[in-house]
């Protein structure tokens, strides 16, 4: 995993440090789950909270992560899937389980597209499902 870890360092043009080493790796191992800054937190011993947002503010601006809304308030981040430094796209919605509070990247699902009425100029669209996760359901 290091190895994978430092590639996409390296691939988003982040200097790599032990912290940004074991921030990456819990967004690994979340796979498509949405995490907050407390989840990350909660794995990590001794980081202070303004690395910790620092670290996510760099990943979010350098395409290494994405913004994952819900209906929870809470921010969320996921691992972006085919962001870099200077191609960052978050176009899929995100499900957020009703029952275990897990919200999940849901990549593989395609947005329809959106006309906005003239004069009007879509920057950013978020779609959020909502309902019981397949985990949930068995």
């Amino acid at each position: 995993m290091k190895e994978k870890i430092i590639h996409l360092l390296r691939n988003h043009e982040l200097r790599i440090t032990q912290t940004r080493q074991d921030v990456l790796a819990i967004f690994i191992r979340a796979g498509k789950h949405a995490l907050t800054s407390g989840d990350i937190e909660l794995e990590l011993e001794d980081i202070d909270r303004i690395t910790l947002y620092r670290t996510l503010k760099t990943f979010e601006e350098s395409g290494l992560v994405h913004a994952a809304i819900d209906h929870t308030g809470k921010q969320k981040y996921a691992l972006c899937a085919d962001c870099d430094t200077h191609h960052h796209s978050d176009d899929h919605p995100h499900f957020h389980c009703t029952k275990c509070d897990q919200t999940t990247c849901l990549e593989s699902v395609t947005i329809p597209q959106i006309e906005v009425p003239q004069g009007y100029h879509l920057k950013d669209l978020q779609v959020i499902l909502s309902g019981i996760c397949s985990s949930c359901s068995n």
